[in-house]
């Protein structure tokens, strides 16, 4: 699975870093990162998770 966020839509809330530290980060701009694009299999659901809950909807994930 790959994720991108949409750094248009992004506006740094920092929820998806809350369902899923392990791919989330916050950047030093204050938006919202990815690493690694690729997500490990054990991170799969909570990314989703994160996806799902994103306020900006600025996350996308690809299979």
């Amino acid at each position: 699975m790959k994720v991108v966020i949409d750094e248009d839509r992004c506006r740094g809330h920092a929820v998806c870093c809350t369902f899923c530290p392990e791919v989330f980060d916050i950047g030093d701009d204050g938006y919202a990162v990815v690493e690694p694009a690729d997500v490990p299999a054990q991170f799969e659901q909570a990314v989703r998770t994160a996806a799902m809950s994103c306020p900006e909807r600025a996350i996308t994930v690809l299979n």
